[in-house]
């Protein structure tokens, strides 16, 4: 920020929700879903509840570090990045394990929640999923999503951006980079050949469609934001007569 003070940071976050399977399961699944905030809390110095302060204490962190997120406040500078795939929802038991639920509430309401606490930009930064054996299970899953970017957008919550994970196959996602086993998975917009597979062709024609629609429907929104203290920096000064310009 000494260099560029308007720099933004995307962050890419895992968006999670965890699912009480039985009355008894209710505890430890809202625990989880308490934990699942604490990176993001961190990061943008928003204090915890007393029962995730006392889990930060008893897994080692110390009231200082804690402070110190507090007091390095750059929450201005973000955008929440977050992802969704059809494994970020959980289903809890009553001992604590999970197992994958599947998608439950999807990508549409667990945003909501993540906005609601932080008030951010938001950005859909990962998704995808496997093209099956009849070459259409990831076209269906990208305008599922985009959908669920739609009716965000729609419900009022300023998203910026939504990708496809990744521009290529990847190699041994199905084992998350633990074996070396070479395994080509199908995930990318083209193959490793860079032939373009359905889900970049769809992935294309959604950009067609949308491309002369959305930039008229867009918020008003200029990060990053603007604060007080930095009204007469330059680069704020820079940012306000850009704005003035037709």
């Amino acid at each position: 920020l000494e260099v560029r003070p308007d720099a933004l940071f995307i962050q890419s976050e895992s968006s999670e929700y965890f699912h009480a399977e039985n009355p008894a399961a209710i505890k430890p699944a809202e625990l989880m879903n308490a934990k699942r905030f604490l990176s993001l809390d961190l990061n943008y110095g928003r204090r915890v509840d007393s029962e995730m302060y006392e889990y930060l204490m008893d897994n080692g962190m110390t009231r200082d570090e804690y402070h110190f997120f507090l007091g390095n406040k750059l929450k201005h500078q973000c955008i929440m990045g977050n992802d969704y795939y059809r494994t970020n929802e959980h289903r809890v038991r009553a001992d604590g394990s999970t197992t994958a639920s599947g998608e439950v509430f999807g990508y549409h309401v667990i945003t909501k929640q993540y906005h609601d606490r932080y008030k951010l930009p938001v950005m859909h930064t990962e998704t995808n999923l496997w093209q099956g054996p009849n070459g259409d299970e990831a076209v269906l899953w990208l305008w599922k999503e985009w959908a669920n970017v739609l009716r965000v957008r729609n419900d009022g919550v300023p998203i910026v951006g939504f990708t496809w994970y990744s521009l290529t196959d990847q190699v041994d996602w199905d084992s998350a980079l633990r074996e070396n086993n070479g395994r080509v998975n199908p995930l990318g917009l083209y193959d490793l050949d860079r032939n373009i597979r359905p889900v970049g062709t769809a992935y294309k024609q959604l950009i067609a469609d949308w491309q002369q629609v959305l930039p008229a429907q867009s918020l008003c929104l200029q990060v990053p934001l603007v604060m007080p203290q930095d009204a007469d920096q330059p680069w704020a000064q820079q940012q306000k007569e850009s704005a003035r310009r037709p």
